[in-house]
């Protein structure tokens, strides 16, 4: 709860770009934004290499990393990683990076995706509204 309150806008804009919860975390002495994904992968967002900032207008660039975790107690693995002045700009180029490494799994397709809408996707089909 820490960081909930000025980090609300970062938690709203991963929420919609994942279309999953996005919380504040606390993980190896300092704070992150998470988001759980499908198969045991997650999505750990900071705007310093050391966790997010008590100032957030300080930082100019978020780092997104997308995990692996291990259910056997093995470290989770690093998938990818990627920064950028803008949250949404560094998670778009991380789930790239996924892509291009071969790491992508078909369930991760629609993140991002919230440009259709179902006029869109009615046209691809044909439909007639």
């Amino acid at each position: 709860m820490k960081y909930a309150e000025i980090y609300n806008d970062a938690l709203i804009a991963l929420a919609a770009a994942t279309q999953r919860p996005a919380n504040i975390v606390h993980l190896d002495d300092a704070y992150a934004i998470r988001v759980d994904l499908e198969y045991n992968r997650y999505v750990v967002a900071t705007n310093t290499p050391h966790g997010l900032s008590n100032e957030p207008g300080i930082s100019g660039t978020w780092l997104v990393r997308f995990f692996q975790a291990d259910i056997d107690g093995a470290p989770d693995e690093l998938l990818t990683e990627a920064t950028n002045q803008w949250l949404i700009d560094a998670f778009d180029s991380a789930l790239a990076s996924l892509e291009a490494g071969g790491n992508k799994i078909v369930a991760d397709a629609d993140f991002g995706d919230i440009s259709r809408t179902e006029a869109t996707d009615a046209d691809s089909r044909g439909d007639q509204a």
